[in-house]
């Protein structure tokens, strides 16, 4: 005698509820996105690897093999003498030098008078002149470059400074705006009252300035000097309509000779650009922690 359940199945075969925990949406979103990020990131980073390697590839090759339009390919057998001619026809170590000194003279030029004019706009924003100084240097970002080339080609001219001390002059002056936009930002981010204690201890402004604001400045330091290093170190038009003298151009506007009317020696001229390169590398990797630290520092209001 079979025995008949006391209680029957109430759902159909096959539609038992699931005991797994829901799927937080909040949670899911966040995944997609930064997938979505990652993916992005990843691309970023073919853009520039891509460039890269196709530099170190064609440095590395003959001239016959460089002359066949396959840029990927890998060269072998390798051929450093690119590099050698390169360092010959570029008489590298004197537009080196010359490149190094201008953009030098650029990072030191604009990480002074840059941090004294922000420093002086920030503390002093409620007076009518020195706000209009920081909308009158904003306004200057907008101003393109060649309406303003050849007043100062000839103003160069006229006071005997059509030289790399006239282009690293000229660098410091463009790049004063945004220096000047970082600066005021981080610096409304230090407390006044740092300042008011030192002028209780009878410190100046100029020893509150350099003993006190400016090692707070490291950060902004190493974002604004990168900025104008790299922005100094690749200039090609300032240079090439300032300096008269070819014997002292700077490395970018040398490193043109390797393009003609008829032709370009790729090998060379990409071995050329693989030795200028490595300072903007170099310097990067070196302040590199500093300068997303900097960037953001006065983004937030305290």
């Amino acid at each position: 005698m079979t025995t008949t359940p006391t209680h029957a199945r109430t759902t159909p075969p096959g539609t038992e509820p699931d005991s797994r925990p829901p799927v937080n949406p909040k949670r899911k979103r966040i995944g997609a996105a930064s997938r979505t990020v990652t993916i992005s990131l990843m691309i970023a980073a073919l853009v520039v690897v891509i460039p890269l390697y196709v530099t170190i590839a064609m440095s590395l090759k003959s001239t016959s093999q460089a002359a066949d339009g396959n840029a990927f390919a890998l060269p072998w057998p390798l051929n450093p003498d690119s590099f050698a001619t390169a360092w010959r026809l570029t008489d590298f170590p004197v537009s080196f030098g010359i490149s190094l000194a201008v953009a030098a003279a650029t990072v030191i030029g604009t990480l002074v008078l840059s941090s004294l004019a922000a420093y002086a706009i920030a503390r002093n924003w409620d007076r009518r002149l020195f706000r209009w100084s920081f909308y009158y240097l904003l306004g200057a970002m907008f101003l393109p470059f060649p309406v303003v080339a050849l007043p100062q080609i000839k103003l160069t001219a006229l006071l005997g400074i059509d030289s790399p001390v006239g282009v690293a002059l000229l660098h410091i002056v463009f790049q004063l705006s945004f220096s000047v936009l970082l600066y005021s930002a981080f610096l409304r981010s230090i407390p006044a009252a740092l300042e008011e204690s030192a002028r209780i201890d009878g410190a100046t402004t100029w020893q509150i300035f350099w003993r006190i604001i400016m090692p707070l400045l490291g950060p902004m330091n190493a974002t604004v000097g990168i900025f104008a290093f790299l922005a100094s170190w690749n200039d090609y038009m300032l240079p090439s309509l300032i300096t008269a003298d070819p014997a002292q151009q700077t490395l970018p506007v040398v490193q043109s000779i390797f393009q003609s009317q008829f032709g370009t020696n790729y090998n060379i001229a990409f071995a050329s650009y693989l030795m200028a390169m490595a300072p903007t590398v170099l310097v990067y990797l070196f302040a590199q922690r500093w300068v997303i630290s900097g960037v953001t520092q006065g983004a937030v209001k305290q």
